[in-house]
């Protein structure tokens, strides 16, 4: 137990409980179907408590899509799934206006019919198998939670995630994601192959009589409440600093970037990677029972929040390099101790 610890009011000691039991409660639950991907269970958990989306990338049969319905079904929210293939048109996912006749006068009049994104979790399936045209129909229900048609605006229902799910681009038939959809993804997760027990064990749970049953374990409102108590979470101001210092780190030639950096990367990450590092850095502190960011929180989610934000050159390519490699000598060459002074 820490300072910090020992200073925080016994009434945000038990929210901050509530939230950590809540966490760990969904998590488990969510792993009553998911086998292993520890890892990727909580980073989904994560961003969904800081409100954030998600891009889920492995090859095919790993289990990904299965993860999303899980996690709806435990949230207890209105979940909608889109197929991304390459004939996917902007109003197959957004909808459109038609021309809808009056049965008493006779008039004809557009309605607008909602499509499939009018939901609170999006599942965009293959989302990298669709065309540009069509990727982009999500960038402003990612980023303002609204979809505009015909110059009308329509307010989705909070609270509102995209997870989408993505072949690796070496795959056939894939359209590699804009870098300005790909900063809107808080994190990005990288699903492996299983382990040999996991493996039995998916065996055991889809080929027996019983399959898994999840309950709900927390609604659109609770979640909406606890994304309130993330961002109270206090984050001193030489964390802050370190957080940032990290996202500069990844910017050539930058007052902050290490020889790594200046030889493999094209572009750096935008400031939406230093609000994915503060929040998901909240939220892990919650679940670790304090109410204060350490910088051991912000290096545990560096890599996901990243990862997808660092543009590598050819010259990284040809070297094999990747983003998580500099991500890793960017943590190591950063320290800790704050550079501007704070009052």
């Amino acid at each position: 137990m820490d300072e910090h610890t020992n200073t925080t009011p016994d009434h945000v000691r038990e929210r901050c409980e509530r939230f950590r039991t809540t966490f760990q409660s969904v998590k488990d639950e969510v792993q009553k179907v998911i086998v292993g991907h520890d890892a990727i269970v909580e980073g989904v958990l994560i961003a969904v408590f800081t409100g954030g989306n998600v891009l889920l990338e492995g090859v095919p049969g790993l289990g990904k899509t299965m993860l999303v319905r899980t996690l709806a079904d435990v949230l207890r929210l209105d979940f909608s799934r889109i197929q991304f293939t390459p004939d996917l048109m902007p109003a197959d996912i957004i909808g459109t206006n038609i021309v809808m006749e009056d049965p008493d006068t006779g008039r004809r009049k557009f309605e607008f019919q909602k499509g499939p994104i009018f939901a609170q979790l999006l599942l965009a399936d293959e989302i990298n198998r669709a065309t540009p045209k069509s990727q982009s129909a999500l960038l402003e229900a990612m980023q303002e939670k609204t979809v505009t048609v015909g110059g009308e605006h329509h307010t989705l229902e909070a609270p509102f995630f995209v997870l989408a799910t993505q072949n690796p681009i070496e795959q056939e038939g894939t359209y590699p994601l804009p870098e300005a959809q790909l900063d809107r993804f808080i994190f990005k997760l990288t699903v492996g192959y299983s382990k040999l027990p996991d493996l039995m064990t998916i065996v055991d749970r889809t080929t027996g009589e019983k399959a898994p049953i999840v309950e709900p374990k927390i609604d659109g409102p609770g979640i909406i409440d606890a994304q309130k108590l993330v961002r109270e979470v206090v984050i001193a101001p030489h964390v802050k600093e370190y957080a940032a210092r990290l996202v500069l780190a990844t910017h050539p030639e930058g007052e902050f970037a290490p020889e790594i950096t200046n030889r493999y990367v094209r572009c750096g990450a935008s400031p939406r990677a230093a609000q994915a590092l503060v929040l998901a850095g909240k939220v892990k502190a919650l679940t670790d029972g304090r109410f204060h960011v350490a910088p051991e929180d912000i290096e545990a989610i560096a890599k996901p929040a990243l990862r997808h934000r660092v543009l590598l050159n050819f010259e990284a390519e040809a070297d094999r390099v990747q983003s998580d490699d500099i991500v890793s000598e960017i943590i190591g060459a950063t320290r800790r101790e704050p550079v501007l002074s704070h009052a």
